[in-house]
């Protein structure tokens, strides 16, 4: 099972090849021709000094373009194709055969996070290591059009998290997953809004979407609902009304489309559809320090929500520069106790001799453990706080956890026990979500210990003493003078 749904699991980066040919926007067609024979290749890629696509010239082009059309001397420029259908190096590799087989395509250009040129995927090569088997999962999962078609993108992913769960991947990995899953449906979704607002080439200014919370850190079980907001470019203040009103109109067809595929609206209004979440770069970085200045009640809560962000739409360019703003203020101790003290309440289920600690409260949990309470939420949160405190820009719990520890500010057992507790508890938790699912009830974070097998529940109480001993470690030093 692994084998046919290695696809799955496997990024693009480690299966990109480089361009056979690769040439600059002056060279002339005759030279591409040539270069392009010498190396036996069915494409070349266009690219500025600095590694940017530009374009790509293929084959038909050639025959069409070349051999019929322009002069010899005239530049690539002429005769290439543009804008090019690219995919991202970090991107998971059926998202890169999703796309070449949708558009008909045996070559796909691969650029890393800044736009540059990274490599080129083959869909042969692609479909060769995501199996023959599984080509009718990717076009599934992958379903192009309309928002009721992207339902079923949505549905296919509990069966899918299914089928890598009992062939023993690694919960995180599924969520990582799952996340670029719900990633892919934002940025078509987004696409088809700004269809309906005229195209992308009519938005007044650039701008990205950025999603929140579990997302940001690619943790996503199922149903997540939406945390999201735009970053735009900056503007004359003058032009606000005329501006605002454009991506105001952009966020409620986004809003609206990405429930209707199955993501619920936050019942906190952490939507770009709130003023909160729409902002120029500028009032972004403004509005962070005002957050970090205060330290308190619903801010320290909504630093908490968007401190894990991530770009699903755009360059990525402004989320990252917003993420060094964040990044060189956040190590602020006064600022760092307050933020401890918002989830400070939700600690390990665990109680005197080791034994689970059950919800007591009447209602569908009574007798169970929440699992994100008491179990991922204090760790999420307390290694975000060693890693703000660190000036350490991973987002993911497992990345900040493993930069934790090569920074040496985690030792070898405490990134070990760390990591093992949330790869448990995250694989706990995401088997009773398709259980629920599976049973027709609502997904949730309560599990009955009954339903757990003897090592798993001893696995849960170790769990929850690593999290316990990192809850005492950061309540100590945070009261202490130590930063």
């Amino acid at each position: 099972m692994l084998l046919r749904l290695s696809g799955f699991i496997k990024r693009v980066r480690d299966h990109l090849t480089q361009p056979a040919v690769q040439v600059g926007p002056s060279t002339s067609c005759a030279e591409l021709v040539n270069a392009m024979r010498r190396a036996a290749a069915s494409h070349a890629l266009v690219t500025d000094g600095k590694g940017g696509l530009l374009g790509i010239v293929t084959e038909r082009d050639v025959v069409q373009r070349v051999a019929f059309g322009v002069e010899k001397a005239a530049p690539v420029t002429e005769v290439m194709s543009t804008p090019v259908h690219v995919v991202r190096s970090d991107e998971f590799l059926y998202l890169a055969i999703a796309k070449m087989r949708r558009l008909k395509l045996r070559h796909l250009p691969v650029v890393d996070a800044e736009g540059r040129v990274a490599g080129v995927i083959d869909l042969g090569a692609a479909l060769a290591v995501a199996a023959a088997e599984t080509v009718e999962q990717i076009d599934y999962l992958a379903h192009e059009g309309s928002l009721d078609g992207l339902k079923h993108t949505k549905t296919a992913q509990a069966r899918l998290a299914r089928e890598l769960l009992a062939d023993a991947v690694p919960a995180p990995d599924i969520l990582a997953l799952l996340s670029e899953i719900n990633s892919d449906l934002h940025r078509r979704v987004i696409d088809i809004s700004l269809q309906a607002c005229g195209g992308r080439d009519d938005a007044p200014v650039p701008f990205e979407v950025v999603v929140m919370g579990s997302g940001g850190r690619k943790e996503s079980l199922l149903y997540p609902d939406q945390d999201n907001g735009f970053i735009l470019a900056e503007y004359p203040d003058s032009e606000h009304a005329r501006i605002d009103a454009w991506f105001i109109g952009l966020a409620e067809r986004m809003v609206d489309g990405l429930q209707e595929v199955g993501f619920p609206r936050c019942n906190g209004n952490v939507m770009a559809i709130n003023p909160l979440w729409r902002k120029r770069l500028s009032e972004w970085k403004e509005q962070v320090s005002l957050w970090l200045g205060k330290s308190e009640g619903l801010v320290l809560r909504l630093c908490d929500i968007f401190f894990d962000f991530r770009s699903v739409f755009g360059t990525g360019a402004m989320s990252n520069e917003l993420r060094e703003h964040v990044t060189g203020l956040a190590p602020q101790r006064h600022f760092l106790r307050e933020l401890y003290k918002v989830d400070e309440e939700h600690g390990p289920a665990l109680g005197l001799f080791g034994r689970l600690q059950t919800d007591p409260l009447e209602g569908p949990g009574k007798g169970k453990v929440n699992l994100k309470l008491t179990g991922t939420l204090p760790i999420v949160c307390g290694v975000r706080i060693l890693s703000l405190r660190s000036r350490l820009s991973e987002v993911s719990t497992l990345g900040r956890i493993g930069a934790l520890h090569r920074a040496g500010v985690l030792d070898d057992d405490e990134a070990d026990y760390l990591g093992g507790a949330f790869r448990h508890i995250t694989r706990l938790l995401l088997a009773q979500q398709l259980s629920d699912f599976e049973a027709g009830l609502p997904v949730g974070s309560h599990v009955a210990p009954e339903s757990m097998t003897r090592r798993d529940k001893d696995m849960l109480v170790d769990a929850f003493r690593a999290v316990r001993r990192l809850r005492s470690r950061i309540s100590s030093e945070l009261g202490a003078d130590v930063f």
